[in-house]
């Protein structure tokens, strides 16, 4: 198998391990070494050969998927990608596995619609690797090729017109997330004021699970978190996560902003994307805004931030330190997008100076 990743499926169903299986044949750099219907064949497994990627359902016969997680997190810990088809109150237990130690949720592949199944082979796909690459990191391997991305934000919004943003008091943070965001995002707004700058986020996350998230986080912290709908004001003390599966841009109206929800294809292989998002703060807000991008696989969001900056906005960039993976923070960083790069503790006390003083 050479340097093929190799991936465990642990789920119920016989026709779920399938469509995984062939999901994750199709790609050269992976290799499924494996299936399990319950937990306890998946150990029997594991103990022949470690995979570097388990992927794991929650509801299962004789144990569950957070029970199991919790037992590999404590005796041979495996980078875990939860694969999940829980959805409203459910995807809070698919939330709990993060907590537990899982990288990364994904929805199940719904064999309808043929553009739903290529978008959701795409997703499941780029999880696995981003998981992978994390493990890799660890070990000071080499990682996998980044994917080439598809479409830009050219797709869903035109680059913005160079033009001299007057400033105002209203400030706005935009932030852009993905694999080991969900716990990066707990620590950044945890740390954030109540009186903060109106917050933008987008986590790449499935349909389903962001309200669940935008809840936990909302118990968490001091300021109110929520998940974005169409028109929702961008206010002080508030968080606005994107809906998973849609788009999300900031948009201004006289002084004031606002969140547009779209429709559209994905952007840089996400939807949503942190590209368009960062492209709408460049056009809307400018040296009003500012950006962070933080950990994940891939390049989305880099060639945002960079637009960012250039209409004036301030621009952050988590360190490779506090990444679960260094990848959309290094693009960034690569080509110049970022003011500064600072590890994830500092980031909300440096945007607190950014909305006081001006940064």
């Amino acid at each position: 198998m050479g340097k093929k990743i190799k991936v465990l499926i642990v789920d119920d169903s016989a026709v779920v391990r399938q469509t995984l299986t062939e999901i994750l044949s199709s790609d050269p750099a992976i290799a499924v070494i494996g299936t399990a219907a319950d937990p306890f064949i998946a150990a029997e497994k594991i103990k022949e050969e470690v995979p570097d990627v388990l992927t794991l359902d929650i509801e299962m016969p004789r144990m569950d998927g957070i029970t199991f997680l919790q037992k590999i997190m404590s005796q041979h810990p495996i980078p875990v990608v939860i694969c999940s088809s829980l959805a409203g109150e459910g995807s809070e237990t698919a939330l709990k596995a993060i907590e537990c130690g899982a990288v990364e949720i994904i929805q199940k592949p719904y064999l309808g619609a043929r553009r739903f199944f290529e978008e959701s082979k795409i997703h499941i796909i780029d999880v696995v690797k981003a998981a992978s690459l994390a493990h890799l990191r660890r070990l000071g391997n080499k990682a996998p090729d980044r994917p080439e991305p598809k479409l830009t934000a050219d797709a869903i919004l035109s680059r913005p017109v160079k033009v001299s943003m007057v400033k105002t008091t209203e400030k706005v943070v935009a932030v852009g997330a993905s694999t080991g965001g969900t716990e990066a995002l707990r620590v950044l707004l945890e740390g954030m004021p109540v009186d903060c700058p109106g917050m933008a986020i987008v986590q790449h996350m499935p349909e389903h699970f962001t309200g669940a998230f935008a809840r936990r986080l909302n118990g968490l912290c001091a300021v109110e978190v929520k998940e974005a709908e169409d028109g929702d004001p961008i206010l002080r003390g508030r968080a606005l996560i994107a809906p998973g599966g849609r788009h999300m841009l900031v948009k201004r109206s006289g002084a004031r902003y606002y969140v547009e929800i779209r429709n559209g294809p994905l952007v840089c292989r996400h939807r949503p994307s942190v590209d368009v998002l960062f492209r709408s703060a460049a056009r809307y807000a400018g040296r009003n805004a500012a950006g962070v991008i933080m950990t994940g696989m891939g390049d989305d969001g880099a060639r945002g931030l960079l637009e960012m900056k250039e209409a004036g906005a301030y621009t952050i960039a988590q360190d490779e330190e506090t990444s679960v993976v260094f990848g959309m923070p290094r693009e960034a960083i690569k080509i110049g997008a970022a003011d500064k790069v600072l590890a994830l503790g500092t980031i909300a006390e440096n945007l607190s100076l950014f909305a006081t003083k001006n940064l």
